[in-house]
């Protein structure tokens, strides 16, 4: 019995490793750092604002900064 364990548990181990490895891509992939955050709150108006309460700030950066850039190709044309 201690000899299965002893094949199973570097495995399981090797399983758990991977498993947490996802959990943290997906952790990096949602936070902002600092400066993100100094940027959206320098430049958000009230649609910024309610996209941050609906979507969280990844999203509502995001949509802040397509905005600001089709703004600017607007003024280029």
């Amino acid at each position: 019995m201690q000899g299965l364990v002893v094949l199973i548990f570097p495995f399981l181990l090797m399983l758990f490793v991977l498993a947490m490895e996802r959990v943290q891509v997906n952790l990096d992939r949602l936070s902002v750092g600092r400066a993100q955050v100094d940027e959206f709150l320098e430049s958000a108006d009230d649609t910024d604002v309610s996209n941050l309460a609906r979507s969280g700030l990844p999203a509502a950066l995001d949509q802040l900064r397509r905005r600001r850039k089709q703004e600017s190709d607007d003024e280029e044309d």
